[in-house]
C-alpha cells in the first residue's frame, strides 16, 4: 500500500550519506587495488596498468564527490545562488559513461541553490531511466529566479524508473524508503523546497522529464 514518507533528520541525513557513499565506493575501491599492485607487481605492464587505473579511478571518485557536494550538500549559506556553468562541470565530470552522452543547452547564469540542486537530482534520475545507455539533453528556460527545465532521456528500452513519481511526490509502499530510493524521494523535496513540480513521460524511446512552478 502507498502511503506519505516521514522521515525524522537523522533518517535522511543517514541514508543520504548511505547513497553518497554507494557512488564513491567503487572508484576508492579500484584506486586500493591499484595500489596494492603496484606494490606486489615488478612487471613493468602491470605497473603501467595499476598507474592508469588509479589515476582513472581517482578522477572518477573527484568528479562523484563533487557532483554531491552540489546535489545534496549544502553548497553555500542559506538563500545562496549556484552558477548554472559550475552544475554543468559536476554534471560532465559525473557522467564519464562512454554509454552515455550529456547535451548541455543551458545558459550561464546564478540560480538559486534549491532550484540547482533540483536539476542535478532529475539528471541523476535521467541516467537511471536509459540503462543501457543513450543520451541526455538538458534544456532550460530562465526569467530571474523563475526556471523551467526539460531533461530528455533517450536511449534503446528507456523506461521511467521504477517508483520514481510516487517517491517524488513523497509516497511510498509501505510508506518507507531505503537507501536505494531516496535519492528520488529527496528530489521531491529538494522540488517542493523550490517552489517546483516534476513530472515524467515517455515518447517512444525518450523519457522526458520536465519541472516548472509549482503553481502553473
Amino acid at each position: 500500500m502507498t502511503a506519505a514518507v516521514t522521515l525524522d533528520a537523522l533518517d535522511l541525513a543517514a541514508l543520504l550519506c548511505s547513497r553518497v557513499c554507494h557512488d564513491v565506493i567503487s572508484p576508492v575501491g579500484a584506486i586500493v587495488n591499484g595500489l596494492e599492485v603496484l606494490e606486489d607487481e615488478n612487471d613493468a605492464a602491470m605497473q603501467e596498468f595499476a598507474l592508469d587505473l588509479i589515476k582513472k579511478s581517482a578522477r572518477q571518485a573527484s568528479a562523484r564527490l563533487q557532483f554531491a557536494r552540489l546535489a545534496f550538500g549544502a553548497a553555500g549559506s542559506a538563500g545562496a545562488s549556484i552558477d548554472l556553468g559550475d552544475a554543468e562541470n559536476v554534471a560532465k565530470g559525473f557522467i564519464q559513461d562512454d554509454k552515455v552522452a550529456l547535451i548541455w543547452n543551458v545558459p550561464r547564469l546564478l540560480l538559486p541553490k534549491n532550484k540547482v540542486k533540483l536539476l542535478l537530482n532529475l539528471i541523476l534520475l535521467a541516467t537511471n531511466a536509459i540503462p543501457r545507455g543513450g543520451s541526455i539533453t538538458v534544456d532550460a528556460e530562465v526569467d530571474g529566479d523563475d526556471a523551467r527545465f526539460t531533461i530528455a532521456a533517450k536511449g534503446v528500452s528507456a523506461r521511467i524508473p521504477t517508483h520514481a513519481e510516487q517517491l517524488l511526490a513523497g509516497k511510498a509502499e509501505g510508506g518507507s524508503v531505503d537507501a536505494h530510493a531516496i535519492q528520488p524521494f529527496y528530489t521531491g523535496l529538494v522540488a517542493r523546497a523550490a517552489g517546483m513540480d516534476a513530472r515524467f513521460s515517455l515518447v517512444d524511446d525518450t523519457v522526458l522529464i520536465k519541472a516548472g512552478p509549482a503553481d502553473d
